[in-house]
């Protein structure tokens, strides 16, 4: 392999104008410039490159910390998945940048994640990131002087973070469902304590009170996470509760899209037709579900690729020396209007 030195006999100069004409940090006339520049093709010369991190501080490495590539093998159905997309976002920009994404994997365990960005400051990472796998708000980390930003959650530090737009999320699928006709809307919600569900909530009254409908807490079941059940035993009881009522509703909203999934079953398993009898809306729009559903499934897209694409250009931005920002980005997403609920 050539080094420096085979480049400057070859061009007849001294190794210091062959650094020059590499790193552009000094002026050289062109036709000396020529002849170094041929010397590097002719030898196929490549520079060390860390060589030129050491002279320039900079390595052009970015580091990522997540737990999307252990629980990505499909093993627990879409689980983990959201933020294997925020990764996909995130190696994306970055690499359009010019950059290198380093990846590390907590395999389970939160508490790693100071031990790898230890390990990134030894790499001289020019930036670190960290994604969640769902909206929460999670222990402070010390990224040692490193730049971070945070995606899908938050800390009490005010590191720079972005997260989804839940509450505006569900208050535009539920507009959506209320323009189309219908005015008694049921809602299975994620389990309560998260974020999300609280988020969600919000924003599903919101669209109520903005149509002038009266909020009816009969038509509202909590997440069975919450409860020590299964999927299975809350879908039958909740769906009992609902459809026992006087005033049935036109239409369920589901805290996800697996949710809404494993309420089709429910409902076929009864004999209630999807959307004829009973319209179903769900959340995240994880196509592999809400594509390939008989009919196509209504959710709300809640555009983990944006959250990806956001974080990584905030942290690219802080990286070229912007003043790091004091709120909270906030990623939206479109409602994805399917044939799983009717115009009522």
């Amino acid at each position: 392999m050539a080094t420096i030195y085979d480049v400057a006999k070859q061009a007849g100069v001294s190794p210091k104008t062959v650094s020059r004409v590499i790193n552009g940090d000094a002026p050289v006339g062109l036709k000396t410039r020529d002849a170094v520049e041929a010397a590097i093709c002719e030898l196929d010369y490549r520079p060390s490159r860390a060589a030129r991190t050491m002279r320039s501080s900079r390595s052009g490495l970015i580091g990522l910390i997540t737990g999307a590539i252990s629980r990505g093998d499909g093993s627990a159905g879409p689980s983990g998945l959201p933020d294997l997309f925020i990764v996909q976002a995130i190696q994306r920009v970055v690499a359009e940048a010019g950059m290198t994404l380093m990846i590390a994997d907590t395999g389970g365990e939160v508490d790693r994640a100071s031990e790898l960005m230890a390990t990134f400051a030894q790499h001289r990472v020019e930036g670190l990131v960290y994604v969640a796998d769902h909206h929460q708000r999670i222990d402070d980390l010390d990224p040692r002087g490193t730049p971070l930003v945070l995606a899908n959650c938050f800390d009490t530090a005010d590191t720079p973070a972005v997260l989804p737009d839940d509450r505006a999320g569900q208050r535009a699928l539920v507009e959506r469902v209320i323009a189309a006709g219908h005015r008694r809307i049921g809602y299975f919600t994620l389990p309560e304590g998260m974020i999300a569900t609280e988020l969600r909530s919000q924003g599903y009254r919101e669209a109520l009170e903005g149509a002038g409908l009266a909020f009816d807490p009969a038509l509202v079941i909590g997440g069975f996470a919450d409860r020590g059940e299964g999927p299975k035993p809350f879908l039958t009881s909740a769906l009992d509760q609902l459809l026992a009522l006087e005033d049935r509703p036109s239409v369920i909203c589901c805290g996800n899209d697996e949710l809404a999934l494993r309420l089709y079953g429910e409902l076929r398993d009864r004999g209630i037709r999807v959307p004829q009898e009973i319209s179903i809306a769900g959340y995240d729009d994880y196509r592999v579900i809400s594509e390939t559903l008989y009919p196509p499934l209504t959710t709300a897209d809640l555009n983990y690729r944006g959250i990806g694409e956001a974080a990584a250009r905030r942290l690219l931005s802080l990286i070229a020396g912007a003043p790091a920002p004091t709120e909270v980005e906030l990623v939206g997403g479109p409602v994805c209007w399917r044939r799983s609920v009717t115009e009522h």
